[in-house]
């Protein structure tokens, strides 16, 4: 415990210091301006949120910190009172509160010397040598799962696998390291040696405890040599002392009960913990189960369609009776008699058909619009039974076979489609023929933005990456452990359980990476313009995506200038305030794009003298703002 506490003192001490000379970034404009940091915590309970305000007061966090540094310098000095498991536990905990305050600049650093500072000062304060036994072999285990996870996370990873992943981890600018990068270069078989060990090392990190702890000084030692030259090489020096301060409890906990040290340890918790993880293993199978069956369960009035490749699709279907006229009066959407369009709502990757929520809602309750939503092969209740390789074109040509099946024949259809929706929609709307009276883009994607944008195809590899981790963690029965994400719970009540089933169940993001390396496979392959489609088209644009990336716009103008033709109406629209998915998510911008629909759809359906009315109006302001800017 001495030898752990003086490590985590350390760090501690180093980390206040850090913060105490880089004030400029607690105050307004900096990276952790609490003015806007405070947004994380909105949800939180009020009490919480004063709490946090008093704690990010320039004053509080000030005295914290310079608590902090005499905490930590007293635990460096001699002594063994009981005084120093207080201190002990005000780093921990002051550690914890400040978390929020500094969240950019924080690590796993600091998150290792909470959990040993504050397991070493209860043990301190603790008279019962086995809670100290106990508190010990917690660390220990924590350690010991640290390096695991770290390590099978990296074997995910194809560079990691291959010994590349060595080289471009110090390429970087963040945690890179000029001169060790050109020695990878100049010598990439010693790199890759390099880079295989330190996965071995993280993977097979437990086997110390093996022919009672002979292999414990040789993997400590290496895992501490490892921890020093990060703290070297990437900057990271904190990890030196943080990480190494669990070393001397996995020693402990590893030497035999026959060495003097360990005679009288209390063995007790590894059982403990072990009788806790199977009936965690068997809690997380018990969810997972009921989250499978959650997910795969049709909504009441739900239906089925087989298509040409043998997929089953799960579909909702809201069809009025459309034999007697409508009144045109009513909802301004839907008056035409007998043939009033239906909107088929198309989801993107990995997305769900009730991310419409907001959307469908608006449109049901005030229009008479019909509408389908459903989830594509392998999503929800949906079952993907295609053989041989994936591409679009299967799922386009199921989204066809929907259309046929579940629109009656003879009623125009809407294509209304979000991301990799918007794609599916826009392929599909060809093939309709003159059933198709319009398209919907919902900040859709374009089959060149791979190609044309830096920021999508940088950000592909890193998608790819999130899906994996994602599918291994759920495979691995990490679901249990998902917490309800924000967007899930800013969806209308009745959806929020489906979706969050269907989100922490493995099989949507099987879909979703079939659907991914399809998608970046064609993407990065495609050639010359868009074609022209048929139909009326509403493009809305989400504000944050086009401030962050001004090529989508154009890819956006695009996608409504390939339906441009006499009589159609084409709108590009952008939602303020909006991202990629609060476009949908979000109560008050899913129920404005609900009303844009509407709107759309009416403008779409007046009589034809009217229709030619607004075009010749449109016309004229054209004209008119032209001489205007000349």
């Amino acid at each position: 415990m001495a030898v752990s506490e003086r490590l985590t003192a350390a760090t501690s001490l180093t980390s206040s210091l850090e913060h105490l000379t880089h004030r400029r970034h607690t105050r307004p404009g900096g990276l952790n301006d609490w003015a806007i940091a405070r947004d994380n915590h909105a949800p939180q309970h009020p009490v919480l949120r004063k709490a946090l305000d008093l704690i990010a007061d320039e004053r509080t966090t000030t005295g914290l910190h310079l608590a902090r540094v005499a905490a930590s310098v007293g635990l460096l000095l001699p002594g063994d009172a009981r005084w120093r498991g207080a201190a002990n536990l005000f780093l921990g905990l002051s550690n914890a509160a400040l978390y929020p305050r500094h969240r950019y600049g924080t690590d796993g650093a600091d998150q290792a010397s909470t959990l040993v500072q504050s397991a070493v000062g209860l043990a301190r304060l603790s008279n019962d040598p086995r809670t100290r036994d106990a508190l010990l072999w917690y660390v220990a285990a924590q350690s010991n799962l640290s390096y695991l996870v770290s390590g099978w996370v990296k074997l995910l990873g194809k560079d990691w696998r291959s010994g590349a992943a060595l080289g471009g981890v110090l390429r970087t600018r963040t945690y890179g390291q000029e001169d060790a990068w050109r020695l990878t270069r100049r010598y990439p078989r010693a790199a890759r040696t390099l880079a295989h060990g330190v996965l071995a090392l993280e993977c097979l990190f437990p086997i110390l405890y093996l022919r009672g702890g002979k292999l414990a000084r040789p993997i400590i030692g290496s895992a501490a040599a490892f921890h020093v030259a990060n703290g070297f090489v990437m900057g990271l020096g904190r990890f030196a002392t943080s990480f190494t301060a669990m070393h001397p409890m996995v020693a402990y906990t590893s030497t035999p009960r026959s060495h003097p040290a360990a005679a009288d340890r209390d063995d007790r918790m590894p059982a403990v913990a072990a009788l806790v993880l199977a009936g965690g293993v068997a809690v997380a199978g018990a969810v997972a189960a009921g989250r499978r069956l959650r997910a795969v369960e049709p909504w009441p009035d739900g239906r089925t369609v087989t298509t040409r490749h043998g997929n089953e699709l799960a579909y909702n279907a809201r069809l009025a009776d459309r034999t007697a006229p409508a009144d045109a009066s009513a909802g301004g959407a839907g008056g035409v008699e007998g043939t009033a369009p239906v909107v088929v709502f198309v989801p993107g990757l990995a997305s769900t058909a009730e991310h419409f929520g907001w959307i469908t809602e608006k449109l049901l309750r005030d229009s008479d619009v019909d509408l389908v939503t459903y989830s594509r092969a392998g999503y929800g209740p949906s079952r993907y039974r295609a053989s041989g390789p994936f591409g679009l074109d299967q799922a386009v040509d199921d989204l066809e076979d929907l259309i046929a099946a579940a629109v009656p024949a003879g009623r125009p259809v809407v294509l209304a489609g979000h991301s990799l929706g918007g794609e599916l929609a826009r392929r599909v709307s060809v093939r309709l023929g003159d059933r198709l009276h319009g398209v919907v883009y919902l900040d859709s994607s374009h089959p060149a933005e791979l190609l044309r944008s830096k920021q999508q195809s940088d950000s592909a590899e890193r998608l790819r990456g999130g899906l994996v981790t994602f599918l291994n963690s759920l495979r691995a029965g990490m679901g249990v452990l998902l917490v309800r994400p924000d967007w899930v719970e800013s969806l209308p009540a009745g959806y929020r359980r489906k979706v969050m089933a269907q989100y922490a169940d493995s099989r949507l993001w099987e879909a979703g990476m079939r659907e991914w390396e399809a998608t970046e496979r064609e993407f990065r392959a495609f050639e010359g313009d868009l074609p022209g489609a048929p139909g009326h088209a509403l493009v809305l644009s989400a504000q944050q995506t086009v401030d962050r990336d001004p090529e989508q716009l154009l890819m956006h103008k695009e996608l409504g200038d390939a339906h441009r033709a006499p009589g159609r109406v084409v709108r590009n629209e952008v939602v303020e305030g909006a991202d990629h998915d609060s476009l949908l998510t979000s109560a008050r911008l899913g129920t404005e794009v609900g009303r844009r629909i509407i709107d759309f759809l009416a403008e779409t359906l007046r009589p034809a003298e009217h229709a030619e009315h607004a075009e010749h109006a449109e016309h004229a302001e054209h004209a008119e703002n032209t001489e205007n800017a000349r």
